[in-house]
């Protein structure tokens, strides 16, 4: 079962978070004050963390920004403000979605899950799909009936956007993340090995690259 931690200082939200996150079979512990809720967050294992971003004692930017320096344990921050910059600021930091309150309990619970389910697949190195396996340490693709071995570059590129389904990433990401911020290739480097994806598996029955436009690529599953 999965463990989350609420660290939320309006106690009638939080307990109100609490009992529709166990009623979805979750298991729920709350922190009511910033200092508590670092400390347990440190100190105790969870699988997700809801944030609020106002809170006494040590805000939410900056719990937010200790758990990353030890743990990649997804978050989803809340706060009463709506100010772009807060949202920027703390998906900056390191936390994984964003939501303003009041929060929509049954959105919250499809996040929940949603990033369960992300943080469940990036932390194998074996990706095991209905029809498809992606072997990290062999650099091979396993569909049909024979393991297609894949240039290194090009096999990251597609464990990259199919450990995380659904979230756009942009060239420049994607990048720094698989060439590395010093790489002498320019961008279109990222726009020929899509294509060389795209090509390779164009009848793949459980994912398909999407470019959304203006802003990157990502993998998206299919039913």
């Amino acid at each position: 079962m999965s463990k989350i931690l609420i660290i939320e200082d309006e106690e009638a939200i939080a307990d109100l978070e609490k009992d529709y996150l166990e009623l979805c079979g979750f298991e729920v512990e709350v922190a009511t004050d910033g200092e508590t809720g670092l400390e347990k967050a440190l100190k105790d294992e969870y699988s997700l963390f809801i944030l609020d971003l106002m809170l006494p004692g040590v805000d939410g930017f900056e719990i937010c920004k200790k758990i990353r320096e030890e743990k990649n344990t997804p978050i989803i921050m809340v706060s009463a403000k709506k100010d772009d910059i807060d949202k920027i600021r703390g998906l900056g930091l390191g936390a994984d979605d964003y939501m303003t309150k009041p929060v929509n309990l049954d959105e919250m619970v499809l996040r929940v899950r949603a990033l369960l389910r992300r943080s469940h697949i990036a932390s194998n190195k074996r990706l095991t799909l209905p029809h498809t396996i992606l072997d990290y340490d062999a650099l091979t693709v396993t569909w049909g009936d024979d393991p297609q071995m894949l240039p290194q570059k090009e096999f990251f590129l597609l464990f990259k956007l199919i450990s995380y389904p659904n979230k756009i990433f942009t060239r420049m990401q994607l990048m720094d993340e698989i060439w590395g911020r010093n790489s002498e290739s320019d961008l279109q480097t990222i726009d020929v090995h899509i294509n060389r994806l795209r090509r390779r598996f164009e009848n793949n029955p459980d994912f398909e690259i999407i470019t959304v436009r203006g802003l990157g690529y990502k993998a998206v599953m299919k039913e």
